[in-house]
Order: structure tokens, then C-alpha cells, then sequence
């Protein structure tokens, strides 16, 4: 089945003239910074920028059919909810290499069918951080996950068509986790 045709994207808007910047903060997790930018009207006005490392987001798909759902804890909000792996990329890594890492380490997996998925900008109102997404084909447990000492996971088995439904019933609260697995169960690699 093919998608219909479509009319191609407008052309993009020219980018914004950047007039000066500032660092306003900086530590190994994160920066900000002020830039003063001009609007095309001629305005001037100043636009905090959120800086932080680039990410990668990774659905691990058992040759079963069966994904691989961690239950984490997140400190910032308090709560515990359904995530695939996701991480930030090193100074120096390629996405995939990151991948394969945070499959390791936070599901306990390995595999050698690493696929790219569409990527994303989770947060491109405020900051240029970009999702590289994967799905990780034919996953085998290995050691067992690895996790950070501020990271609080078990690993979960789940059917495809429980994955839908916790999807449509909203229980996926966590961005990276729903877009990646929408973009997964779209896909050709998606058993249905």
C-alpha cells in the first residue's frame, strides 16, 4: 500500500539574523544561553536557548515480536513510568554506537540489526536537542542491564498489540518513548 501524494513542504523561512549571545550558564549536563535576535519586521528581542547534548532513543524488538519496556523512575517529576532505552550521546560517539550502549546498559540487550527510525526535535521551541531513533531487530539478553546509580529500571516483556493499547490508552507519558514507538509500529519492520 502506498501514501498518497502530496503536495511538497513550502519553502523554509529564512533564519533569524543572531545580533550577539551570551552564556548564562554551563555544567556538564546542560547550558542556557541569551541570544538577542532580529525578527524580519526589524524587531529586536532576546531568546533563551536550552543547550544539551544530543540524544538517541532505541525500541528493542525481541525475533519473537516482543519489545522490551523498561519501568523507570524519574527524579525530576517523581514518578515511575513505561520508556524504551534513551540517552545521550557521548563527545565523539556516532548515534548508533549510543544505541548499542544504552541497549546494553538499560535493557540488558544486545543485537546486530540496528535500524534507523525518523528522528526528532523533542523540545524545538526552546533548544536545538535532537532524538536520533532506532529499533533494535532480533534482541538477545545478555549480562543483564547496567544501570547509572541514579537509575531505577526492571525490564518488561510486552506483545506488540499490548504496546498499542498501552499507547492508546495514553499510559506511555514519556515523549521520546511514544514517538519512537509510533514510528516503529508504522514502519515495514512492525510485524502488525
Amino acid at each position: 500500500m502506498s501514501a498518497e501524494p502530496r503536495e511538497p513542504s513550502p519553502q523554509p523561512f529564512r533564519p533569524f539574523d543572531r545580533l550577539s549571545s551570551e552564556r548564562i550558564y554551563d555544567s556538564r549536563w546542560c547550558g542556557l544561553r541569551k541570544d538577542w535576535i532580529r525578527l524580519p519586521d526589524g524587531h529586536e528581542q532576546d531568546y533563551h536557548v536550552f543547550e544539551v547534548d544530543d540524544a538517541i532513543v532505541v525500541v528493542p524488538v525481541f525475533p519473537d515480536g516482543d519489545i522490551a519496556l523498561l519501568w523507570q523512575y524519574r527524579y525530576v517529576h517523581g514518578k515511575t513510568h513505561w520508556e524504551v532505552p534513551a540517552g545521550r550521546i557521548a563527545p565523539g560517539e556516532a548515534p548508533e554506537a549510543a544505541a548499542l550502549r544504552e541497549l546494553a546498559e538499560e535493557a540488558g540487550c544486545t543485537t546486530k540489526r540496528l535500524v534507523r527510525l525518523p528522528g526528532f526535535y523533542p523540545i524545538n521551541g526552546i533548544s536545538p536537542h535532537y532524538a536520533h531513533a532506532f529499533v533494535a531487530l532480533d534482541c538477545e539478553p545478555n549480562d543483564g542491564p547496567a544501570p547509572e546509580r541514579s537509575e531505577q529500571i526492571t525490564v518488561h516483556r510486552f506483545r506488540e498489540a499490548e504496546v498499542r493499547a498501552l499507547l492508546a490508552a495514553g499510559e506511555i507519558a514519556d515523549g521520546f518513548t511514544a514517538l519512537a514507538l509510533f514510528y516503529y509500529l508504522a514502519s515495514a519492520h512492525s510485524r502488525r
